[in-house]
């Protein structure tokens, strides 16, 4: 049964008359996306420190924010560090729209978390968001101890599209090799750009993330068909997922991505990797970062960041 938060929330938006993403130019869904924060998220809560960075990748600068923990172990040694990247569908969302949940996973991880800018569609196509991503992630690992920040214990995650890009880094860089990647934080991560899981159906409308605004986003992102079908676009395509870093995936009962989620953390599961899936039955796609209005937010935001302090402490 959907969660009487989530669906208060839901009737809200529809007795509003709140527009769907999908009917919006994409300069004014990301402008939307940007400005309701402020209904839903929780009021930021103060960090040791704030910090503005900037990355280098193959298509320019990689605009970064660096948050350190209050109450963090920073005199006793270099933190561990958790590099996430926004969800929004690779269209919508930025350093400000996350900044919330950040600061509550730094806080309550006791981890720096550095959030990553990607570039977005459709100004920039797949795989531009996958470069920058893998590009900031090399960046954060080879300037770790100028940022106070151990790169023997670092992890990517990520939310809806930001886990997508979460799960391809840490098959890219298990590729080369030349980054190791402790942990990974998926939060109901897109895995599969077909989109024919059955709960694209069974949950296509009427919870928020609908089949329209899905189709919306990949558009914007994908401009040829035959991108659906390459592993850094659908990481469940990926032939071997083996050696993979141990991962938490989070996905919610109502939301369209929730099959991928279950079958992305079940391939891990199967090709040998510590793998654990965490669904929360009542709840609606993107709801960890609605803490003001949903009480479960919080738990899963708690939940997130001790999972990330355990598999990243020494």
């Amino acid at each position: 049964m959907l969660h009487p938060q989530a669906k208060a929330l839901l009737d809200l938006i529809e007795q509003r008359g709140v527009p769907a993403t999908h009917t919006l130019s994409v300069t004014d869904a990301r402008t939307f996306y940007r400005e309701r924060r402020g209904f839903t998220q929780p009021d930021p809560v103060e960090v040791a420190e704030v910090r503005n960075l900037q990355a280098e990748g193959p298509h320019g600068a990689i605009p970064l924010r660096l948050y350190k923990p209050l109450g963090g172990d920073m005199d006793r040694g270099l933190l561990p560090v958790l590099v996430y990247f926004h969800g929004g569908g690779w269209v919508i969302g930025d350093l400000d729209t996350h900044d919330s949940l950040c600061r509550q996973l730094a806080n309550a991880s006791k981890c720096a978390i550095v959030s990553v800018d990607y570039r977005l569609g459709p100004e920039h196509r797949f795989p531009a968001a996958v470069d920058d991503s893998i590009a900031a992630t090399r960046w954060i690992h080879k300037e770790a101890p100028k940022l106070g920040l151990d790169a023997s214990r670092l992890a990517v995650g990520g939310d809806s599209a930001g886990g997508n890009l979460a799960a391809v880094v840490a098959i890219a860089l298990r590729d080369a090799g030349d980054v190791p990647i402790a942990f990974q934080l998926l939060i109901y991560p897109a895995t599969d750009m077909r989109r024919g899981a059955p709960s694209h159906t069974t949950n296509g409308q009427g919870y928020l993330l609908t089949s329209d605004t899905i189709t919306y986003f990949h558009d914007h992102y994908i401009d040829d068909a035959t991108h659906d079908l390459d592993w850094r676009a659908s990481p469940l395509l990926h032939p071997d997922l083996t050696n993979l870093p141990p991962s938490i995936v989070l996905t919610a009962g109502y939301d369209p991505l929730r099959d991928e989620g279950l079958m992305y953390s079940q391939r891990l599961s199967e090709s040998g990797n510590r793998a654990t899936h965490i669904c929360f039955e009542r709840q609606i796609h993107g709801f960890i970062t609605m803490g003001r209005v949903i009480d479960e937010a919080n738990a899963a935001v708690e939940l997130c960041a001790s999972q990330t302090a355990r598999y990243l402490s020494r």
